[in-house]
């Protein structure tokens, strides 16, 4: 994709134009992302208190027992947003889903072991490991370029 800047000093607003052939899924996600107002929050609630998290701290958002729970350094905390929707909610150059129930964030990634028949064992920066299920395996080896 090319991007061109051009600085006009009688213009008073930005103003985005796309010139493409035909609407991707890349021109789509440029359009949601320029046309996005403001940060977007995500609450966590842990006991009677609620916390603002900052998405670069999340390691991974998970769904078990009927609740979504986020895991950050600072402890697990449960979120009321359904994984579809954080999943839209997130920047998808640093989230990505790797389950039905499961999604990580790419830039706590410690490694990725390939030896696995049929799946991908993920070890985060804290030391846990989850796995990528063979649905999503595909999409894991095209986010990583193999």
């Amino acid at each position: 994709m090319q991007v061109e800047v051009k600085i006009d000093k009688s213009v008073a607003k930005p103003r985005v134009i796309i010139v493409t052939s035909e609407i991707t899924e890349e021109i789509n996600a440029l359009v949601q992302t320029l046309s996005e107002s403001g940060p977007r929050m995500i609450a966590g609630f842990r006991d009677d208190t609620v916390t603002v998290l900052d998405e670069k701290d999340i390691l991974r958002i998970y769904a078990a027992n009927s609740r979504v729970y986020a895991v950050l350094p600072s402890g697990e905390y449960i979120l009321r947003l359904r994984l579809y929707e954080l999943e839209e909610r997130l920047k998808s150059s640093r989230f990505v889903r790797i389950s039905n129930s499961e999604i990580i964030n790419l830039k706590k990634v410690g490694s990725f072991d390939l030896s696995f028949a049929g799946t991908i064992c993920v070890t985060l920066t804290d030391g846990s490991k989850t796995y990528v299920s063979r649905r999503y395996v595909t999409k894991i080896k095209e986010v990583l370029g193999i």
